[in-house]
């Protein structure tokens, strides 16, 4: 499949997450469509107005949107940000009953006029709202998934470049899992360039130590609280990284991304949607089957795993 001409992606949910995703995509140029669909009128109107106000600005994209779910009609892209917000304090798991309901009223609707795009859930908890999603619409895996660990490698590649004093894009290593508590880095494979991570000489003289990693991990997984109490929500980097994901599809890139199908006996994971390194293009993700955990990665896989299944379960009861 080659690249999508005339490209449309539809974004659910006009909140922070979802205004920023467009906002992002809009600039960035990701699609040559934008659409922003919230069942609430004013707001989706006037995030669609403050932003059809600046595409003067944003090259050839345009931007459409509002409460009638005609807007998504046409879509090659749907990203799902509709649902409560994380309040600070509160874990991602807590979210999942709430935004569970929003799911299985929505997405049955969203199918009807967007058929044949590609689904990606941000809205949290996404790995089990993707599950479960998965489950009540019977869509291919590959259509349906979450944005997953992209913003939390982000944050990891963010730190350890500060710490190496090189680019983001020369950091070579990856956040798996859950997007949330149970993520961990998977560090067997990290590298700066070609230098596997402990080996690196950084500006200050000295190597980074296991403990000092440890500690990176800790605040990368903690990010996102720190943020929502400071400011009560994260948007601006899970906009670009949403929009990113957007374009590796619309681009048929077949870019290599942490986000989060439904696996099916990968590693031993069956029927639970993680963040694994994936083959992202026009017809949504793939795991690589060949990604390999060290045995302490791959414990923290299977726990990250089953403490999802035990939250997806409950849901279904």
């Amino acid at each position: 499949m080659a690249v999508i001409e005339n490209s449309k992606v539809t974004v659910v949910g006009a909140g922070s997450v979802g205004s920023s995703t467009a906002y992002a995509a809009l600039i960035r140029g990701s699609a040559r469509h934008v659409a922003l669909y919230d069942i609430a009128t004013e707001k989706a109107e006037a995030e669609v107005l403050d932003l059809a106000h600046g595409t003067q600005f944003t090259g050839t994209s345009d931007i459409i949107g509002g409460s009638d779910i005609s807007v998504v009609e046409g879509s090659h892209v749907v990203v799902i940000t509709a649902g409560a917000k994380q309040k600070p304090g509160q874990t991602r798991i807590e979210l999942a009953g709430v935004n569970a309901g929003i799911m299985k009223s929505m997405m049955p609707q969203l199918l009807e006029v967007a058929p044949n795009a590609v689904y990606v859930i941000v809205t949290n908890p996404c790995d089990v709202l993707t599950a479960l999603a998965l489950e009540q619409t019977g869509l291919p895996p590959e259509r349906l998934f979450a944005s997953g660990t992209v913003l939390d490698t982000s944050r990891l590649r963010w730190k350890l470049a500060e710490r190496a004093g090189v680019s983001t894009s020369n950091v070579h290593a990856y956040i798996a899992g859950e997007h949330g508590d149970t993520e961990f880095a998977l560090w067997s494979k990290a590298t700066i360039g070609t230098v596997p991570i402990l080996d690196w000489v950084t500006p200050r003289g000295d190597k980074m130590s296991v403990e000092e990693l440890d500690q990176i991990a800790i605040d990368v997984r903690d990010a996102a609280y720190k943020v929502i109490q400071g400011k009560g929500a994260t948007n601006y980097a899970i906009g670009l990284s949403s929009a990113r994901i957007i374009e590796a599809i619309l681009g048929d890139e077949h870019a290599v991304m942490p986000v989060s199908p439904v696996l099916q006996d990968f590693q031993g994971v069956s029927g639970m949607a993680l963040s694994v390194p994936c083959i992202v293009s026009a017809t949504g993700a793939e795991p690589i089957r060949e990604t390999t955990f060290s045995p302490q990665e791959l414990e923290l896989f299977h726990h990250s795993a089953a403490e999802l299944h035990k939250v997806a379960d409950s849901l279904r009861g």
